[in-house]
């Protein structure tokens, strides 16, 4: 099969960047500058949901799949690299495989921080920008136009691209009898990070990509791109891939898993 790339971000507020774009004093803490942010947020929109210029990434959970039953899942990097390494090594798989990109509301959040944080970290991305100059099989099939299959943002499409009829990851996958979120959900990123809690955050970050991946399957079977045995041969590669994993959270997702 062609080379899928399902991925998920975790960002934080990027403190460094805010105190640099307001001004602000040196001697306020990162948490403090993230409140001072959160509360003029509110002020203005009544959300504390920062634009997405000012989220920086410290997680990227990707799952791959390719040819000969292979099949992996992880976070990119290592917990201490930059924001920049972490961004660039996606990229570099873009590069080299030139994988379908799949997503849950990737091209509402995750893609489009990718935008704003390689350019603030002068990362370079031909492949994943063509739209034709290069390759002609880009013109009509690239990852940036919304409507194309280069990137699948599953979220997106199910919704027939109405943002009133979006549905959450977590319910839809528990719905499909899946894992769905556990630990915790993007609104805990912030405060984990704070805690230190890094690691736990990229462990969330992979239960992500996987319940994403699992719902990407169920949609192969829906669209009728994959029949009755080929959709149980990749439910049954993904159980034991997960099952292969000592980790704790790994231990944690197949205990949720439904055997329907």
């Amino acid at each position: 099969m062609s080379p899928v790339l399902v991925f998920d971000l975790e960002t934080v507020p990027d403190t460094a960047g805010l105190r640099r774009i307001w001004d602000l004093p040196a001697e306020l803490s990162d948490a403090q500058v993230a409140e001072a942010a959160f509360e003029r947020r509110r002020e203005k929109t009544g959300s504390d949901f920062l634009p997405l210029h000012l989220h920086r990434v410290i997680a990227i959970g990707c799952l791959f799949r390719s040819g000969s039953k292979v099949l992996r899942v992880s976070c990119l990097g290592e917990p201490e690299d930059s924001e920049k390494v972490l961004i660039e090594k996606f990229f570099r798989i873009v590069d080299d495989h030139t994988p379908q990109l799949v997503s849950w509301n990737g091209s509402g959040f995750d893609l489009q921080v990718l935008h704003y944080r390689g350019l603030v970290n002068g990362v370079h991305a031909a492949r994943y920008w063509e739209q034709g100059d290069e390759d002609r099989d880009f013109r009509y099939n690239n990852y940036i136009s919304r409507y194309h299959s280069r990137h699948l943002d599953l979220m997106d499409l199910l919704a027939l691209y109405n943002g009133r009829a979006n549905a959450p990851l977590d319910e839809l996958a528990k719905l499909c009898g899946f894992p769905g979120k556990l630990g915790m959900d993007g609104s805990q990123v912030w405060p984990a990070f704070q805690r230190g809690e890094l690691a736990q955050i990229r462990a969330y970050c992979e239960t992500d990509v996987a319940n994403t991946w699992l719902m990407y399957c169920r949609f192969q079977l829906l669209r009728g791109a994959w029949d009755a045995e080929r959709y149980a041969s990749e439910i049954t590669l993904a159980r034991q891939t997960i099952d292969s994993e000592s980790a704790q959270h790994w231990r944690e997702f197949l205990a949720a898993w439904s055997d329907d």
